[in-house]
């Protein structure tokens, strides 16, 4: 006897037990070493991280997928893993040893920290896998990988080796992402973009001093959101200061330190006359040259531009761009210039002005290791600004006034503010706002700047990704992500592929005491190769060269090289994982069957940073595209369309909405709304609502139950004598039809929707209630065929719902399965519903015309506020045979369902009354005396007039550019939603009026 309710909690660890026991996701089962192979690899989740709704919504759409596939016979692989998540881990690790009171990273050095990361990840690294497990994924738990397990780690040093050799991967000195408190570099994904405005305002028109108490209270609080109006003084012909001024406006002025030009728009008429001439940067009192350039924008400020190459990414390439330019200028001012040929960096590695050459060298160079000894020996006299002993030039702290060197840079730009007020070279200052760079980790605000770093020559890689998806080799559903997929990949740009934390992969990069590389996949390959290097270079004429006597001290082991420090990036690794998982570089057997994958399903927010990559690596190491299709779902909101944040409060835990509502509940949620390029706005409404629906087929069940409905191997669905039972089997045909197609083209809505019509309306709602009296009847044929179709139909749900609702399906298949017909295997491994051939066109005509008239008779009543108590009459209009014999075959049935006294048949409608016309039949419902007609043809009046008085209001602002504009994208989309939902109300209304009116 089945449970009255169906209880999550009770059921999903002892369903998820047993599908571990029986290995019901273990790829290559001995029955299916003939089947087609399935194949999806998971996007690995950070191992730091824990359930989210972005991971939910990922999970239960791969899920489907898997389980769909494998329920069709398939040879299904999903393949499941984590990220080792290089900043995220560290951070933990390191906050965890605070918290301990334990010695810190630095403290306990690269080795044994290491050794901490590795314990804590084994103690707490899978807290994510259980929670996938949770929502019912059905990976292939037993080939779980780790993007730092030995294999592949062994394939990420192998692919890093040979595109090395190729040229694909080289050191430069770039612009990039630098996170002052992690002191790393870090990707485009890792910052997040935050508004900024502040609120004070000062004008040296005004004539009013600058206020410094009130300056240093607003940008304590914080640093950003102004822009600050700096005035750089001319020099004339004979490099003479006069008193004339170019203004320029920056949002951080601590960076003018480092500027080496103002450039101004060529077309600009209001410089033209400056063209060759030069100011002086104030403070650090240095020459630099007006340039001319498009980036700079007329129409913006005051149309000139402080560049600082060193700080800015923009400001970068238009140095690349005028450098010619520059470099003649530089070399009429040597003497003047830290860096002549360079961007002039003015940072160190934390954020802080440099105070002494000592920062040139670490802040730039990064070098792997300290000055060489056999150069040391030379500097042990040599004073501390070793810069000019050696005829380097000057240092840029010897540029930069002392009492800023050393301070923050948000403390440098209050003392510089103030500097250039007190020296009349501060114009104003304006609240502004602007978007500031915060690393999503640190929340430190990132710093443009200038370091040497590890990078992939992806121009070069991307050219074949861009072949494979125009020609069709992988596609992308919805196909509108081609485009942004083209337009990343087409204006690619090298990617900085190292990072300065220690958890990671090392990069497998030696260095010889004079910075000579060795690229190798092992430390002794490394050795061996510095020392043909050396050899080949002789004995050293001086004591600052090394060669033969260096290779034999290698070859001895009485010298080392000493190992690139940095780690690589975390998505490199992840670049390889469809086919680093399967075994790469090894040719294993699970390698050639299945790739490439099947299917890849992620989110948009990652098509450049792992998508693209894929494809890339993919087709360069396997010569093939890693997957043929690419899913890309949208986001989840919260149920007013708001993007979830931390900050907003609006996050929603997916553990706790299971907790509350079930798994499969929160799932098929999920599903029903994942409309291809439409974002989801969840609520628990929503959830409730399909916890309902689930609460609707296990009572189904039970009344089947209850009824002696029981599964009956004999069973032929195609040969029912009952209108009644073929209809449901044909309408149970076009179900699985309709969701087979669905599934199949990513249309994973479409088929929850499907799904969830035809459970609960044609099979609850009407079959069950139009079976009751057979079911409940006298025995005889009738009965006995009624219920082997209702247990037959029961069957075909449960298989068609798994893959969207598996734990609460896989129960009813246990439960009601019998001793004498027990199941020969799980729900999961259980064949996917065929029943093509089925469809029943004579049964659906007879069954579908009663189903249509009884839901019109009850729109009707509705809509014209018929009293539910009252007993109405209907009648048929010039009826045909074939409608008249349905009626009066189910008179009895419709009487009850549609509250009618009676049904009759006319040649024409009766006056004051309601008609509808059902599949050509017209049915008319006499209402007078029942409704006050006038008096419901004013209140519908009224109301289609409110409604559009709605409708038009919000259609007006939506029309209005400034609203749309403005709004968020939440807000625009509910009144979207409201006007839809007056228009569909509007129509309804207006249909009930013209009967009315035609009455």
């Amino acid at each position: 006897m089945m449970e009255k309710t169906f209880d999550p909690k009770a059921v999903e660890g002892r369903i998820a037990l047993a599908w571990q026991e029986a290995g019901a996701f273990r790829a290559g089962r001995p029955e299916r070493a003939g089947a087609a192979p399935f194949t999806i690899v998971i996007p690995p989740p950070n191992v730091t991280g824990s359930l989210h709704m972005g991971h939910a919504l990922n999970t239960t759409l791969q899920d489907i997928l898997c389980r769909f596939e494998r329920m069709r016979g398939k040879d299904v692989l999903w393949q499941p893993g984590t990220d080792h998540a290089g900043i995220a881990t560290q951070m933990v690790v390191e906050r965890q040893l605070m918290e301990l009171q334990e010695p810190g990273r630095l403290a306990l050095g690269r080795e044994k920290f290491l050794q901490r990361v590795w314990q804590w990840k084994e103690q707490s690294g899978g807290a994510i896998v259980e929670q996938l497990q949770r929502l019912g994924a059905s990976c292939d738990w037993s080939r779980e990988r780790f993007t730092m397990d030995e294999g592949l780690s062994r394939a990420v040093v192998k692919v890093f080796v040979e595109l090395y050799r190729e040229g694909l991967i080289y050191k430069d000195k770039r612009l990039v992402n630098w996170d002052p408190k992690l002191q790393t570099a870090i990707s485009d994904l890792e910052v997040v973009q935050v508004e900024k405005r502040g609120s004070f305002q000062w004008s040296r028109a005004s004539g009013e001093a600058l206020d410094e108490e009130a300056l240093e209270k607003v940008l304590a609080r914080d640093p950003n959101g102004h822009l600050y109006y700096l005035r750089y003084r001319i020099f004339d012909e004979a490099g003479l200061e006069i008193d004339e001024f170019v203004v320029v406006a920056t949002t951080r002025p601590e960076t003018m330190l480092g500027d080496v030009a103002v450039a101004v728009h060529p077309d600009d008429e209001r410089y033209k006359r400056l063209a060759g001439k030069t100011v002086n940067l104030p403070l650090v009192n240095r020459p630099i040259p007006i340039i001319w350039d498009k980036y700079s924008d007329p129409e913006k400020g005051t149309g000139a531009v402080k560049i600082t190459p060193a700080h800015d990414f923009n400001d970068f390439d238009v140095w690349k761009r005028n450098r010619e330019v520059l470099q003649c200028f530089a070399d009429k001012f040597e003497e003047l210039l830290p860096s002549p040929t360079e961007p002039i960096d003015i940072f160190t590695l934390e954020g802080k002005i440099k105070s002494s050459p000592k920062d040139d060298f670490e802040g730039s160079k990064r070098a792997p290791v300290p000055v060489p000894d056999h150069i040391r020996k030379f500097l042990s006299s040599v004073p501390p600004n070793i810069g000019d002993d050696l005829g380097v030039g000057l240092s840029v702290a010897d540029s930069i006034p002392k009492e800023l060197r050393g301070l923050d840079r948000f403390e440098a730009r209050v003392e510089i503010v103030k500097l250039l007020a007190g020296l009349s070279l501060l114009e104003k200052i304006e609240p502004h706002t602007h978007m500031v760079p915060h690393g999503d980790r640190s929340g430190a605000v990132i710093e443009p700047r200038l370091t040497e770093q590890w990078y992939a020559d992806v121009k070069a890689l991307a050219q074949p990704a861009l072949e494979a998806v125009r020609e069709g080799k992988t596609r992308f559903i919805p196909g509108n992500w081609k485009k942004t997929y083209f337009e990343w990949l087409e204006n690619i740009e090298p990617w900085c592929i190292s990072r300065q934390i220690w958890w990671g992969h090392q990069i497998p990069a030696w260095y010889g005491p004079d910075d000579g590389i060795f690229v190798e996949e092992t430390e002794t390959g490394a050795v061996a190769a510095a020392v043909v290097h050396y050899e080949s270079k002789g004995v050293p004429k001086t004591d600052f060269e090394l060669g033969s006597p260096y290779a034999a001290e290698l070859r001895s082991g009485t010298r080392n090289l000493h190992r690139d420090p940095d780690v690589l990036d975390t998505w490199f690794s992840s670049a390889l994982w469809p086919f680093s998982t399967l075994g790469w570089p090894d040719e294993t057997p699970e390698l050639k069957r299945r790739y490439p994958t099947s299917a890849l399903v992620t989110g948009f927010d990652i098509i450049f940073f792992w998508v693209a990559r894929m494809m890339m690596m993919g087709l360069h190491f396997m010569h093939e595209v890693p997957f043929r299709d690419v899913y890309i779902h949208a986001l989840v909101r919260d149920e007013k369309g708001a993007k979830m944040s931390k900050s907003k409060g609006n996050v929603v835990d997916p553990l706790r909405l299971i907790e509350t509502y079930g798994a499969d509940a929160l799932r098929f949620t999920l599903a029903a709304m994942a409309a291809q390029g439409r974002d989801i706005r969840l609520s628990t409404q929503r959830i409730e609502g399909y916890r309902n629906f689930g609460t609707k087929l296990w009572n189904a069940a039970r009344f089947a139950e209850m009824n002696g409905c029981v599964f009956q191997a004999t069973f032929n669905p195609r040969q029912t004598s009952l209108k009644l039972n073929g209809w449901i089997v044909g309408e149970t045909a076009k179900v699985i039809a309709e969701v087979t197609g669905a599934i199949e083209t990513y249309r994973f809505n479409d088929a929850a929707n499907a799904a969830y019509r035809f459970v609960w309306n044609i099979f609850c709602d009407w079959y069950l209630e139009l079976a009751k009296p057979l079911l409940q009847g006298a025995d005889g044929p009738g009965k006995i065929e009624t219920r082997a179709t209702t247990a037959f139909v029961r069957e075909q749900i449960v298989k068609l719902l798994h893959p969207f609702m598996p734990f609460m399906t896989e129960e009813l298949w246990s439960i009601t399965a019998t001793d004498e017909l027990p199941r020969a295997s799980l729900l999961a491994l259980a064949g996917w519903p065929e029943l093509e051939g089925c469809e029943n066109p004579e049964a659906e005509a007879e069954i579908g015309f009663i189903v249509e008239l009884i839901s019109e008779i009850r729109s009707v009543r509705a809509e014209m506020n018929v009293p539910a108590a009252a007993q109405v009459p209907l009648v048929l209009v010039n009826a045909s045979p074939e409608a008249k014999a349905h009626a009066d075959d189910w008179d009895e049935t419709i009487k009850r369902l549609a509250r009618l006294s009676m049904i009759s048949y006319a040649p024409e409608a009766p006056e004051k009354s309601a008609q509808m016309v059902v599949r050509k039949t017209v049915a008319a419902l006499p209402l007078r005396g029942i409704i006050d007609f006038e008096a419901e043809k004013t209140r519908l009046a009224k109301e289609i007039a409110k409604l559009k008085g709605d409708a038009d209001k919000i259609e007006a602002k939506l029309r209005n550019a400034d609203f749309m504009a403005r709004a968020p994208e939440e807000v625009v989309e509910e009144n979207r939603e409201r006007r839809e939902d007056a228009l569909s109300r509007m129509e309804k209304l207006a249909a009930a009026l013209v009967k009315l009116r035609g009455a």
